[in-house]
């Protein structure tokens, strides 16, 4: 338990962390993509629309697993607070209290993650719709 105890935390925060980052990096990707993508380039429906969704699906990975790494994090700490609670006779309330909020930063965190990667993904599944019905209408 005490490996938990010095690892479990950082283990998901930096996990979360990555997270961030490549979600971040996908959504400016596909924003400069969407922002110059010349339709008349592609030939066939499958074309468009495998161009269009490339790195969506990373998007929408994230953005569902965000949460439960965060709340893996969560159950870890509260883990660490219980065991803490058995080995001392005697422990200050404070010490709980304290240790919960810990535990309980890693799920916020996990949803400061995932919200705004599922909303954007949630944009830009409409904007592939968009750019697929001018494809429709330019090629017919």
């Amino acid at each position: 338990m005490e490996i938990l105890k010095d690892y479990v935390e950082y283990a998901a925060l930096g996990l979360l962390l990555i997270m961030s980052f490549v979600s971040l990096s996908l959504i400016i990707e596909r924003y400069f993509f969407y922002r110059k993508v010349n339709l008349r380039l592609f030939k066939t429906k499958n074309e468009v629309e495998i161009g269009l969704t490339n790195n969506l699906a990373a998007l929408s990975i994230i953005g569902s697993n965000a949460p439960y790494i965060g709340l893996l994090g969560t159950v870890g700490g509260i883990m660490i607070v219980f065991y803490d609670m058995g080995m001392q006779s005697n422990i200050d309330p404070n010490v709980i209290v304290i240790g919960l909020s810990m535990a309980l930063k890693v799920t916020a965190v996990g949803l400061l993650v995932a919200i705004p990667t599922t909303m954007v993904y949630n944009m830009y599944l409409r904007k592939v719709d968009t750019l697929m019905g001018k494809w429709e209408d330019e090629v017919a």
